[in-house]
Parts: C-alpha cells; sequence; structure tokens
C-alpha cells in the first residue's frame, strides 16, 4: 500500500511546527470525515472503492465482449480533465510500453484519446486511425455542450453512422442521469449510457464509469483497482497522526505556508507513470488554486527530465519542493552484461540489474536536490499493477480533500475554469454572447 516517508524535509522544518501543521491537518480531516465542509455535496467519491457495484463492473465487461465480438480493434474515449486522464494515466501506467509496437494479434482493442484539445491536425491524424480500423467509441460528458469533446463526438459519429449499419451500439454515452445535451441524445439514438454521478466531480471520477468502462476495455483488472483502493479507503478512515494522509497535506502545508515553497514538483523514475503526472495536476491544481491560494503543481520523469529541468531544480529559485512517487520494485529484470573492449566503461556494472542503476540515481538525486535546498517527500508503493494504483489514486484523492480544507479553499469546486470558456464562446459568436462578443472586439 502507499506510505509517505518525510525524512527528505527534515532538514528544512522545525519539529514543533510540524507539529503544529499534523494538528490543522487533523482539523481539515475531521471536516472531511463529518462532510460539513464546503463542497460537501461532490463527496460520492470518497466511498466508491468498498460501494462500487458487481453489476457495473459486468455492465462493463459486456460491452468489451461484444465489442470484441464485432472485431472492434480501437476504442476512441472521447472527454476532457477528469473525464479522460484518470483512466489515460491507469491504462499507460499497466500497458508495455511497446505495445503498439509489438507484432502479433490483440486481445484487446487499443484506447485512443480525443476531445481533450482543438487541434485540428491531432483530430484528422485520429480520422486517418479510424479509417484504417475497426472503431467504437465512449463519449464522456455531463452536459454533452463542452467544447472540445463535443466536437471530437460530432465528428467520429458522423464517421460512424456513415460506416457502420450498427452504429448505435458503437457508442457508449458516460454522461448525466436524466438531463444534458448528450442525455437527450442518447435516448434518441438508443446508446449504452452510464452515469456520471452528480455528486462526484470530474477530477476525482476516476473510479466511477468514468475510468472504470475504459480500463475494463483496455483489458485491465478493474476489480483489484478497486480492492486496492477500497484497502486504502479503508487504511484512511484511521484518525492518527501517522495516517499518509495527514502526512503528505500537513508537511505540503507546512511547506508552503512557512517555507515559501510555492511549486510541489511530482516525481517519477519510471515514464509508464507520465500520466499520473499530468491526472495529479488537475487534482491538486483545481482543488486547491483558489481564492489566490495554492500549490502549483508541476510534474517531471527522471532520470529524464534531468537533462532539462535538473539544472534549474538544483540551482534555480527556491520556490519548490518534490514529492516523488517511488516504486520499490520492478515488474521486469534487464541485467548490464560484460564488453571485453569497456569503451563505454561500463563493466564496473556488469550483472547489475538496470533498476540498480535507476534506484541509485534517484538516491543520489535526492540527496544533491536536498543539499541544493529542495525538501522532498516520498509516497511508495510496492510496484506498478492495478491494486497498487487503486490505492495511489484513493490516497492523492483523499489527501487534496485534507490539504484543501487546510489551506481554507473548497476542494470541490472550480469557479475559475469558466472564465475562458465565456471569452471562447464570444469569440466562437456562440448564440447568446452577443455583447460580450461586442465587447472583446472593442479590446482586441
Amino acid at each position: 500500500m502507499v506510505r509517505v516517508d518525510l525524512k527528505g524535509c527534515s532538514s528544512f522544518v522545525k519539529a514543533a511546527d510540524y507539529k503544529e501543521y499534523v494538528g490543522k491537518a487533523l482539523a481539515a480531516y475531521d471536516v472531511l470525515d463529518k462532510e460539513n465542509g464546503l463542497g460537501n455535496d461532490f463527496l460520492g467519491w470518497k466511498h466508491l472503492p468498498s460501494q462500487t457495484p458487481e453489476s457495473l463492473i459486468k455492465d462493463c465487461e459486456a460491452i468489451r465482449d461484444e465489442w470484441k465480438a464485432k472485431g472492434v480493434n480501437l476504442v476512441v474515449v472521447i472527454g476532457i480533465g477528469g473525464s479522460y486522464l484518470g483512466a489515460r494515466c491507469a491504462i499507460e501506467a499497466l500497458s508495455h510500453n511497446f505495445a503498439k509496437q509489438l507484432s502479433g494479434a490483440k486481445e484487446y482493442p487499443e484506447v485512443v484519446f480525443a476531445g481533450n484539445n482543438l487541434s485540428e491536425e491531432y483530430l484528422a491524424e485520429l480520422m486517418d486511425l479510424v479509417a484504417q480500423r475497426n472503431v467504437a467509441t465512449v463519449v464522456i460528458s455531463k452536459s454533452g455542450t463542452t467544447t472540445e469533446p463535443a466536437v471530437a463526438f460530432r465528428i467520429l459519429k458522423e464517421y460512424i453512422e456513415k460506416n457502420y449499419d450498427d452504429s448505435a451500439n458503437r457508442i457508449v454515452a458516460i454522461t448525466d442521469a436524466s438531463k444534458g445535451a448528450l442525455k437527450t441524445l442518447s435516448t434518441q439514438e438508443g446508446y449504452k449510457t452510464f452515469v456520471v454521478p452528480d455528486n462526484v466531480g470530474g477530477r476525482y471520477s476516476v473510479l466511477t464509469p468514468v475510468g472504470i468502462l475504459p480500463i475494463v476495455l483496455a483489458g485491465f483488472d478493474i476489480r483489484t483497482m478497486l480492492a486496492g483502493a477500497a484497502e486504502m479507503e479503508k487504511a484512511l478512515a484511521v484518525r492518527s497522526e501517522t495516517n499518509p494522509a495527514i502526512e503528505y497535506a500537513a508537511m505540503r502545508n507546512l511547506l508552503y505556508s512557512k517555507l515559501g515553497k510555492k511549486i510541489e514538483i511530482l516525481v517519477s523514475y519510471n515514464p509508464k507513470f507520465q500520466y499520473l503526472g499530468e491526472w495529479w495536476k488537475q487534482l491538486y491544481g483545481e482543488s486547491e488554486g483558489k481564492d489566490k491560494k495554492g500549490i502549483f503543481p508541476a510534474s517531471v520523469n527522471f532520470t529524464t527530465d534531468l537533462h532539462s529541468m535538473g539544472q534549474f531544480i538544483q540551482d534555480g529559485d527556491r520556490v519548490m519542493f518534490e514529492t516523488v512517487v517511488n516504486i520499490e520494485k520492478s515488474n521486469r529484470s534487464v541485467v548490464i552484461g560484460s564488453d571485453p573492449q569497456n569503451l563505454d566503461q561500463l563493466n564496473y556494472l556488469a550483472g547489475q540489474h538496470v533498476e540498480h542503476c535507476n534506484a541509485m540515481a534517484q538516491l543520489g538525486t535526492k540527496l544533491a536536490h536536498i543539499d541544493g535546498g529542495v525538501p522532498q517527500v516520498e509516497v511508495s508503493i510496492e510496484e506498478i499493477n492495478e491494486y497498487n494504483l487503486g490505492g495511489l489514486f484513493y490516497f492523492f484523492e483523499f489527501a487534496c480533500g485534507v490539504s484543501g480544507y487546510l489551506l481554507g479553499v473548497n476542494p470541490f469546486n472550480q469557479p475559475g475554469v469558466e472564465a475562458y470558456k465565456k471569452n471562447m464562446f464570444a469569440l466562437l459568436e456562440r448564440p447568446g454572447y452577443e455583447e460580450q462578443t461586442k465587447a472583446i472586439r472593442e479590446r482586441l
């Protein structure tokens, strides 16, 4: 399960200050536990791991099996933000790095993502792929009118209707239970639908059908993922100073408030966790970045990014701390061989596993960055698998709720994301935005 190690911060903070912030974190924990704080109508994620019905999983598996029988080998998941980041994180973390390049028949379809940008080139190139495959799609939107996914869905829907007689059976919608454009369309066309719960915000939705269906379609064990999350749910239900969510929330807020560490960098030493960083950035950025408060979330993949961002982290402005996601054990084994000429001067590593080199790079970087003035929190799991990934998802979600309340904001709303949309709609001359269009034109 998830473990937190704060020793990399011990030379930066006073014990008395940490104790003070543990007390504040416990008070914030109580608000989350009693569900009497701001945003308490969006706490449906708290018990998803232990309360997800078996019938939901079987419904998702039925879609998987139906599409498999049709020969579907490409599933396009359409969504933006929390509607795709969790699923993409899980699928990329659990997949073979070179699954697309490996030859041979694939048991499960390739899952790709759309509706998360407005790039014309991206959509055109997606349709190049779609034209060569047997395709189905999952569209995820509570309203059905969010611009990016709506544009992508309109284009893909038109293609599927034109090219398949069973088009309605190749489209699944994950949307509101009773209202919205996508729900209306699904009812009219007879699409299979799953519900985005009203009391779960998008960035907390990875363990709802939003994440469950794509993960199942990609061939991964969602029951084990939910079991890992449920075990984490049980562990975090214990109110204690050693609760890992309390430790993490207390330390990051102490570093922010007392030491002025305004940037948190999520670090992984495995490229499979690139999208863990993307998911985590939305979770914490959208939850805490409000009321002119919040720690700015960034992410890097080491050792790769040590050759690009390492200089700044080591020697730049001392405004940051690191949270390293430590993976204790590799799932694969590669040993470095010996070479008679030794021109690369690597014979001293002969017989060592590559992961040993990675671990020593991680330890050496930790020491260097701490010496350079960068505190480090370590969040550890044993290995990358469904069970541990489920636990990691739930840990970060729960800790985010505690941390947000400790910071003094509502961790479950996102009022700031509407500003750009209003300007975009006005510039696109959407009906109803005439006054805003005129005002913006005058500014430009």
